[in-house]
């Protein structure tokens, strides 16, 4: 049993990282990671991590990923914790066969538990 539980947190480090983890890494330039934020466009305009590129989940093909080497690790994220298109977003491209982790939280946790830096679109002002 002791054997199941190791092996099984062990695969769940491969597979996951966190905000802190994330931001630690782009803050001290150790950054070996794209950070691919797999919300729609609208929700990636609103607020994303900075940093993080706008794939959405939808959108991610064979195509639109040919920019990225399948080398460098992918670390995606979604909305937060009741949200799976990170989950699904990692799977199509470990299918493809990218490095990629799941950012747990999401930019929920990132924003408004973390309060690390985002990136908003600025409302224009009413005439």
């Amino acid at each position: 049993m002791e054997v199941e539980v190791l092996q099984y947190f062990a695969m769940k480090l491969a597979c996951e990282t966190d905000c802190a983890d994330v931001y630690q890494a782009m803050l001290t330039g150790q950054q070996d990671f794209v950070l691919f934020d797999v919300r729609s466009n609208e929700a990636f305009a609103k607020s994303h991590a900075q940093g993080a590129v706008n794939m959405p989940s939808a959108d991610i093909s064979e195509r639109t990923m040919a920019k990225y080497d399948k080398v460098t690790p992918i670390v995606v994220y979604c909305w937060g914790p009741g949200c799976n298109g990170a989950t699904k977003a990692a799977s199509k491209l470990a299918k493809m066969g990218y490095q990629v982790k799941e950012m747990i939280g999401g930019i929920h946790y990132w924003e408004d538990f973390e309060r690390y830096p985002v990136n908003r679109r600025v409302s224009q002002p009413q005439s």
